[in-house]
């Protein structure tokens, strides 16, 4: 499911590390890597040599910290807006995933300090992995997948069953929020596995030979997934981000992700994990 990886590397952060335990995973052992760096326009020529250098650095030291092969990674230099090249790049290499690293800015921050990572999550129609700079990052054993009825959700799921597979010590956390539940009130095992949408999910899990566990909780979606995440002490949160403007309106404003009020701008900001947000890609 993920042959193509894109990680738009700024040379902060840990993105790097998060690709590094993603390729160790038995599934991704054939997955090819791109490895992006965006040079900002500079005022002055010499500023814009110096940027070059800079950028040339960045992409050759990550693949020396990572212990990539150079004949099995691609790199691409590129001058641009950093927000709108990660876009480009992604479609042209038509890429499976994209890995960036992320301040974790909430609401209007992301928008007066011009984040990029929002901004990609704002206009790209791929999947993307966020790393926030003050997580910590680690193998990637227990994860955590939102499960709902939505088609973005049914490929989060297939695709952490695609990562785990051939891991003896994997766990995967199925989490469904019951906004009809109250707050705090949460149901595991048996009780959980009533729920008819958590139900269908363990059933494909089953069927995979994975080691899981089913959790349903109450109260509003975002801090409850976040709240979850944190108490499982899971390595990787994903959750179903469709992209719900049509083709000609990718480029205006989506208010509710820029302002910071969908669910999933909620839980990228608030996690205190790695979180993919996963889009089903025609």
């Amino acid at each position: 499911m993920l042959n193509k990886i894109l990680l738009a590397d700024s040379g902060t952060g840990h993105s790097e590390e998060m690709l590094q335990y993603l390729l160790e995973l038995p599934s991704l052992k054939n997955a090819s890597v791109t490895i992006l760096h965006v040079v900002s326009s500079q005022v002055t020529s010499e500023a814009m040599t110096e940027k070059w250098e800079e950028g040339g650095k960045i992409v050759a030291g990550a693949i020396q910290r990572m212990h990539l092969d150079p004949t099995q990674v691609s790199t691409i230099l590129r001058q641009g807006d950093p927000k709108t090249t990660v876009c480009e790049v992604a479609a042209e290499i038509e890429t499976d995933l994209i890995i960036m690293g992320s301040r974790g800015l909430k609401r209007l921050e992301s928008i007066l300090e011009n984040s990029v990572s929002q901004y990609v999550f704002q206009l790209s129609t791929r999947p993307m992995l966020l790393v926030k700079d003050d997580i910590y990052v680690t193998r990637l054993k227990r994860i955590m997948v939102a499960v709902d009825q939505s088609k973005d959700a049914e490929y989060c799921l297939e695709l952490a069953l695609f990562l785990l597979k051939d891991i003896p010590s994997g766990q995967l956390l199925l989490v469904q929020v019951d906004p009809a539940m109250e707050k705090g009130e949460v149901l595991s095992g048996e009780q959980a596995e009533k729920s008819p949408i958590l139900a269908a999910a363990v059933q494909k899990v089953k069927k995979q030979g994975v080691n899981y566990r089913g959790i349903v909780s109450g109260g509003k979606a975002g801090p409850a997934l976040c709240q979850i995440a944190e108490e499982n002490k899971a390595d990787l949160l994903m959750l179903g981000s469709p992209e719900r403007r049509p083709t000609i309106a990718q480029s205006l404003p989506d208010l509710d992700r820029l302002l910071g009020t969908s669910l999933s701008d909620y839980v990228r900001v608030y996690a205190n994990c790695p979180v993919l947000l996963g889009r089903s890609v025609d």
